[in-house]
């Protein structure tokens, strides 16, 4: 009886908790960003310069765009078509109830965890649609005029998209790849984009039986000593979106890994091994792997040193974001102009919607952004990895100011240079090595160099 009463206390807080988060996080969204048009905008590798909006040709070597290839001379349609089609996720209610908890909300505690799936969902989307695909409905969603979006505008807008996710829960079976099912369909191209594109969003759905959703990442997490409700550092989810990737069983999803640096230091020996483990009969290719590099850009306050590096970053092709902040201020950075980044929000919270749309970018000076982050890049094989690697190298030592880079690639494996290995224990998902490090990283504690 006793246990009864306060399971029934433990629910009233958790519904005043999430009554208190939701009128704090969800009645407002600013919608305005007001762009320069003197200055290009960078949006993940995608080069845009609004000046140039009106005239059908490549942009001048001055006007600061200097990805070769990868330039979109003007068309603010064309950004807003982008940004739109990049995967956005928010706090959540009203969502299957968390095992081990009360909580059928996020709101107020998971913002790194959403920040997370924004990362690897940028990560999935560049391994099965690539960067150039921008979604087809993208611009079809209607305008708001006014400055923010209630509760009820973001359901409106999402209607349709929630209603077309439907489609794919037929497609519960692990077993069944996406390949498989598109053959059912249809053999266009722009069909099989829709499908993949909607089976990468029903990964991250607010269920339990969702690969990459909430409800699974808190299991990882409680294997480095979290749980719902605490919040999580970038440098841990860096470790439970590995080990969910790991995890998974989807046939789709056997091609692709995770790899997480170790205390700044990329092992490149360490990544190719991942990236040429055993593969599927029917595929003998590299796997693709994401790097998340968890970093500090500074002390207690940014570094404005690492500004140039961090565009630098942003303005890859193959870069996914990068995650950082403290708690209640957690964020996903994608792109920049000038010295401010753009970034993806996920502090608001609806009910019954797994993903929300949006058309507006959000803008933060450099130098109010937390130092904590992690950085996330994507290699397709080992070659790609390869050149990454170089190129990133050079990026390093020409923004460093400092005798030692932010983070470094090395030649070798992490044991060749004196890590203790120990053997992971079937039933624990986390090594003893892996869970000192995500107590360690828990605390946000880094080494400075």
């Amino acid at each position: 009886m006793e246990a009864t009463g306060t399971d029934e206390v433990d629910k009233l807080k958790t519904k005043f908790i999430s009554a208190w988060n939701n009128m704090k996080y969800s009645w407002v969204l600013k919608t305005k960003t007001y762009f320069s048009r003197n200055s290009p905008v960078l949006l993940l590798g995608k080069c845009y310069h609004f000046k140039y909006e009106d005239e059908d040709k490549t942009l001048p070597a001055e006007s600061g765009c200097t990805i070769e290839d990868h330039v979109i001379a003007g068309n603010v349609e064309e950004f807003r078509k982008d940004f739109i089609s990049r995967i956005w996720l928010t706090y959540r209610e009203e969502f299957p109830q968390i095992e081990g908890s009360a909580l059928t909300t996020d709101c107020g505690w998971g913002c790194t965890l959403r920040t997370g799936q924004m990362l690897l969902a940028q990560g999935l989307i560049l391994h099965f649609l690539g960067r150039a695909w921008t979604w087809p409905d993208a611009l079809n969603i209607e305008n708001s005029d006014s400055e923010s979006w209630t509760s009820h505008t973001v359901k409106k807008f999402t209607a349709s998209f929630e209603a077309s996710l439907s489609g794919e829960r037929e497609f519960k079976t692990p077993t069944i790849s996406l390949k498989e099912t598109i053959g059912k369909y249809s053999d266009d191209h722009e069909m099989r984009n829709e499908v993949y594109h909607r089976k990468i969003i029903s990964w991250f759905g607010d269920s339990p039986l969702a690969l990459f959703g909430l409800h699974q990442l808190i299991e990882y997490g409680k294997k480095s000593g979290k749980k719902a409700g605490d919040w999580y550092g970038p440098a841990v989810v860096a470790h439970i979106l590995r080990k969910a990737v790991e995890e998974a069983r989807h046939p789709d999803l056997q091609g692709i890994t995770i790899y997480v640096a170790q205390d700044c230091t990329v092992y490149n020996s360490d990544v190719i091994d991942k990236q040429s483990a055993s593969m599927t009969s029917d595929n003998a290719d590299d796997k693709a792997v994401i790097i998340l590099v968890p970093v500090r850009l500074g002390g207690e306050r940014t570094n404005t040193d690492y500004l140039e590096f961090v565009k630098g970053i942003l303005s890859l092709e193959y870069c996914v974001g990068i995650i950082g902040g403290k708690p209640k201020q957690s964020y996903y950075f994608a792109g920049f102009q000038d010295d401010s980044l753009i970034y993806m929000d996920p502090h608001y919270c609806q009910s019954f919607v797994d993903v929300s749309i949006k058309d507006f970018p959000l803008e933060m000076s450099f130098r109010k952004m937390d130092p904590s982050c992690t950085i996330g890049f994507y290699c397709r094989n080992v070659q790609d990895f390869k050149r990454a690697s170089e190129e990133i190298t050079k990026m390093l030592k020409f923004s460093s100011k400092e005798k030692y880079p932010l983070f470094t690639f090395v030649n070798g494996h992490s044991r060749d240079y004196d890590f203790t290995s120990t053997t992971t224990n079937e039933e624990d998902l986390f090594s003893e090595d892996e869970k000192k490090q995500l107590k360690r990283f828990s605390t946000e504690e880094f080494v400075l160099l």
